[in-house]
């Protein structure tokens, strides 16, 4: 694994916009980065990253089977108790998901090392699936990459077939999609997805989450008043479990995509419970519950984390019981879990993270984020990567 950098393509931010890649910049700062890309072995991606991605995956469902029994449990989740019913449900009936993302610290020598689970509302979708392989081609055409280069990246591949597959079990059901207004990164993800049901075959529409309504039966409906029978939100549970309109979520009249069982994936109480059921696996760092962190503190480095956090919000690192570093954000009432610390790996002065990809229950390809923080956070620079 190593970092090589590379001319950009002189005309790369034109060919953004002509793609609809419409938030390659934000805030003035570049996100998308082709200064460099990373190289790995075809070893490296199939032992270091795929087989351990898809291992944990499974890892991750034992949890969920765990949980969804246990009261208790589903109350250190922070899960509200009037949905837990709604939460088993979903689970005891395999209700069908889409897709996930683990991030990893690796650096191509020592087992990755996992971070968390992203498996409710992930992003940096299009720019995976689409733009890097783009870049690949391109790069490769100009003779700036060896043509026997490849990509882990079956992204796109693998949403269209399981869109397909979802297409058989909901058969001749329309699909929502969904995000909130003002996050052209949100945008372009969820347009990505609606390109893929396309190909898929399926019908589908688009609403703000802002713009959904209840009908007099307590359905949820579109703008043109078109009942929502199936839909993807880029929008997590705990927020809808909170919302005013929560209530109606009881009443089960839409199915959901992520399903409701992916609220315990997406919560980082996962950590501490993959911990005390798989102590000392060699992906895995030691995760506590608050309750649980003064018995096991070693007074080493810890990373705490909210409960809910998403895009590196609230989190700190804390040594000798002092936060050294730590990022702002809106979590936190929830609770927190503690992480034993694990330096991301740095190449030149970039903080590196892997972010690996599962559609349904398959390794799909990785993505590559790096930052001058040790905190990998929503503007991190996002960089293509090859196979050699």
């Amino acid at each position: 694994m190593i970092r090589i950098p590379i001319e950009e393509r002189k005309d790369w931010t034109q060919t953004a916009e002509e793609f609809g890649f419409k938030f390659h910049t934000m805030y003035g700062d570049r996100y998308w980065d082709e200064s460099a890309y990373y190289q790995f072995s075809l070893q490296q991606i199939e032992q270091g990253i795929e087989d351990p991605t898809e291992e944990i995956h499974q890892m991750c469902l034992q949890v969920v089977d765990v949980v969804v029994k246990d009261d208790q449990l589903l109350k250190k989740f922070a899960i509200p108790e009037q949905y837990w019913p709604m939460v088993r449900k979903s689970w005891d009936s395999q209700e069908p998901s889409l897709y996930s993302r683990f991030d990893f610290a690796y650096n191509g020598k020592e087992p990755a090392k996992f971070l968390e689970n992203n498996a409710d509302t992930p992003t940096s979708l299009y720019e995976s699936g689409f733009w890097q392989w783009l870049w690949l081609e391109q790069q490769v055409d100009a003779g700036n990459i060896p043509r026997n280069a490849d990509q882990f990246n079956s992204l796109q591949e693998k949403l269209v077939n399981r869109f397909k597959e979802m297409a058989l079990f909901y058969p001749q059901q329309s699909l929502h999609f969904a995000c909130c207004k003002g996050t052209i990164e949100d945008r372009g993800t969820v347009q990505y997805l609606q390109d893929c049901a396309t190909e898929a075959g399926i019908k589908h529409y688009f609403v703000y989450v802002e713009d959904i309504g209840i009908s007099p039966e307590g359905e949820f409906t579109d703008l043109d008043d078109r009942v929502i029978n199936w839909m993807f939100k880029l929008y997590p549970w705990e927020f809808m479990y909170r919302e005013e309109f929560g209530e109606f979520l009881l009443r089960e009249k839409t199915i959901w995509l992520e399903p409701a069982w992916k609220s315990i994936l997406s919560n980082k109480a996962l950590l501490p419970m993959l911990w005390k059921l798989y102590p000392n696996h060699a992906n895995l760092l030691p995760a506590f519950f608050e309750e649980d962190f003064a018995a096991n503190n070693n007074g080493e480095k810890w990373v705490r984390k909210p409960l809910f956090s998403r895009e590196g919000s609230n989190i700190s690192i804390i040594e000798n019981s002092e936060v050294i570093s730590d990022s702002d954000g809106p979590y936190g009432e929830e609770g927190f879990i503690y992480q034993a610390f694990h330096e991301l790996p740095m190449f030149g002065d970039n903080y590196t993270l892997v972010g690996s990809w599962l559609v349904d229950n398959q390794s799909a390809g990785i993505c590559i984020r790096e930052d001058k923080d040790k905190i990998t956070q929503d503007m991190s620079r996002f960089l293509p990567h090859i196979i050699l």
